[in-house]
């Protein structure tokens, strides 16, 4: 292996556990901070790139984080990347959740950790706004009336008539495959 393999799997491993220790709130938490390490610091992929990774990692069984952090390393280094990076992803939480488990009772009655887990949330809830914001603004530039409709819809779907989330991701792929079949139906035309 070469040393320039080998130092990027090791800076796979690093920024994966970093990631995932320091990121709470799920997998869309994790989107801007893949963004910032493997697009604009690393240029490792591209930003639509990173877009269809994260449509994928949504897609796929398991934990959205875990996907997308393995896809990126996929990406960037192909199947050892891919086996780091999930590795260093899943390493954090295992680790926190064993600690937990074995103080159950002291940390469920610390203030302090309370407040922490509080504070994780707001900071959570901020990275998950800056996400949409992003997302939103590359289905804007797509100039599609459909994609752009799609967005309030979903979001009146869910919070005012309380539509699941399963049900909301089958229309709007069903959604998404009609347009595809249409665009296809026409260019063979």
């Amino acid at each position: 292996m070469s040393k320039e393999r080998a130092g990027l799997l090791l800076w796979l491993a690093g920024v994966n556990l970093f990631i995932s220790a320091f990121t709470f709130g799920g997998g869309y938490v994790v989107v801007p901070m893949i963004r910032k390490y493997f697009v604009e610091r690393r240029n490792l992929f591209t930003e639509e790139e990173l877009m269809e990774m994260a449509a994928g990692a949504q897609s796929a069984p398991g934990a959205i984080a875990v996907n997308l952090s393995a896809l990126a390393g996929y990406r960037a280094a192909g199947r050892c990347g891919l086996a780091v990076s999930a590795i260093a992803a899943v390493t954090p939480p295992v680790v926190i959740l064993t600690l937990i488990s074995f103080y159950y009772s002291a940390f469920i009655a610390n203030a302090a950790a309370a407040a922490a887990l509080r504070g994780m949330q707001a900071a959570a809830a901020a990275l998950i706004a800056d996400f949409v914001i992003d997302l939103s603004r590359s289905v804007i530039r797509e100039r599609s009336p459909l994609l752009t409709l799609m967005m309030p819809a979903v979001f009146i779907a869910g919070f005012f008539l309380k539509i699941g989330a399963g049900t909301i991701l089958a229309a709007c792929a069903l959604t998404a495959l009609l347009r595809i079949a249409g665009r296809a139906g026409r260019a063979a035309v």
